[in-house]
């Protein structure tokens, strides 16, 4: 009979971008995905621990995992298995432990996987010359909007980061390879590509000197593809004016930025080792706004990082408050085992990190409605998602410039670019009207 399997994903859309390929890689070996509730042959955790709670989330969908599935074999994959692989041995019932090094053969450990239930632990460590691993890929199941995985690893060393040790050095995937993805996504029938990586603003170091994202983008571009691409986080320093620029003049770059602060405070940042200012942050906000002013400007933030004083955290504030940023992913710290930070001294009164984090997120929605409704009666190509309630006629999607729109329709025609204008605003998003 086939065997059946499933995959539970956490944290980055690398991880989901993986996932994806897995999930393929196991239909060509002849397995098929298990329908809920039923109970899988195999199951996938795809791990995260950038994190305490994603690690904890981890340990959990690991045990729920092995409790709802039977006799199934459970392979626990990913950052957590690359970091602290001993945590995963020490759940029983794991029977598979794979690492980001040896994840791509996954579909191998399963269909060698012994009856006996012995423990496989596939773990290897990165090296300075680790090759980019290209996971063939030729749809994305289940989605609207694929991914693509155009870089991995990261040498940043942010003081409060464990994803250097568990991704590895910087490697990226040939544009040659890159392109191919796309042209098949393209044929697939997506309309939407986010091009992803862990240090996505280092793509194409180690290709050559003169290689780098922007290259790759005009690449893009001259193959004329019916796609419209986004682009995932980008780091301030790595986001130029030849980029921004790239972003005003073609339609089929997504007004999309997304750009970890972490700090609005010079000292705090410094203790972090982010190699960005303030004001240099200001700046690029402001000429990205300038430019293009409909674009939406993403920004990751942490609450209470060790030594972060009432003074630091109203930097913060005070920065995101006075600038065009359109949304917030608000972090409280967490001390990670292996990184600096989790040894430094001052460390904040959890309470009052909490404290910190709710202030942050109220800001987050004061300018993410702000941002909203700066887009009333402008009009955007919209990827139509899902249904936001079938019964009243209306469905979801998303503008090239992040917005989530619901709208009046009769039908679902799930993937298609439809154009709409924005004509009304709400916590959930805005609405949208058809203009035949």
């Amino acid at each position: 009979m086939t065997r059946s399997f499933k995959i539970i994903t956490l944290g980055c859309k690398v991880n989901q971008y993986e996932s994806a390929c897995l999930d393929e890689a196991l239909h060509r070996a002849g397995w098929r995905r298990a329908d809920d509730p039923e109970p899988g042959d195999a199951v996938i955790v795809n791990t995260c621990i950038v994190t305490i709670r994603a690690a904890h989330q981890s340990r959990q969908a690991i045990r729920k995992a092995i409790r709802e599935n039977g006799r199934a074999t459970v392979a626990a994959v990913g950052c957590y298995a690359q970091a602290f692989p001993q945590e995963i041995v020490d759940i029983e019932g794991v029977h598979i432990i794979a690492d980001n090094r040896k994840k791509g053969r996954l579909v191998e450990y399963l269909q060698e996987a012994s009856p006996t239930r012995t423990q496989t632990l596939a773990l290897q460590p990165f090296e300075p010359e680790t090759p980019f691993e290209f996971l063939d890929i030729r749809t994305f199941p289940g989605r609207t909007r694929a991914y693509l995985k155009i870089q991995d690893g990261c040498e940043s060393f942010c003081s409060y980061c464990i994803v250097p040790f568990t991704r590895g050095p910087c490697r990226s995937l040939p544009p040659e390879k890159a392109l191919f993805v796309l042209k098949q996504f393209a044929a697939q029938g997506f309309r939407e590509v986010v091009l992803t990586g862990i240090h996505l603003g280092r793509y194409g170091t180690d290709l050559g000197p003169e290689y780098t994202l922007n290259t790759l983008l005009k690449q893009i571009e001259k193959e004329g593809l019916p796609l419209r691409i986004r682009l995932s986080s980008l780091e301030p320093n790595e986001i130029d004016e030849a980029l921004i620029d790239m972003v005003a003049d073609c339609d089929w770059l997504c007004r999309h930025f997304h750009i970890p602060l972490q700090s609005g405070d010079d000292r705090v940042l410094k203790r972090m080792n982010r190699h960005v200012t303030q004001k240099e942050f200001a700046r690029l906000v402001e000429t990205i706004h300038a430019r293009i002013p409909r674009a939406a400007i993403g920004v990751d933030v942490m609450a209470g990082f060790p030594g972060e004083d009432p003074i630091a955290h109203g930097n913060t504030c005070s920065l995101i408050r006075d600038l065009p940023v359109s949304y917030l992913h608000v972090f409280p710290f967490s001390p990670r085992p292996g990184t600096s930070a989790a040894s430094f001294q001052n460390r904040v009164d959890p309470g009052l990190v909490k404290e910190r984090a709710a202030q942050l997120r109220a800001l987050g929605r004061k300018k993410r409605l702000q941002f909203y409704a700066s887009c009333l009666d402008d009009r955007f190509d919209v990827l139509i998602e899902t249904w936001h309630d079938q019964e009243k006629g209306r469905v979801k999607g998303t503008s090239d410039n992040y917005l989530p729109v619901i709208f009046p329709s009769d039908t679902l025609h799930q993937g298609q670019l439809i154009r709409l204008c924005v004509a009304g605003v709400s916590d959930h998003g805005v609405t949208g009207v058809r203009e035949d």
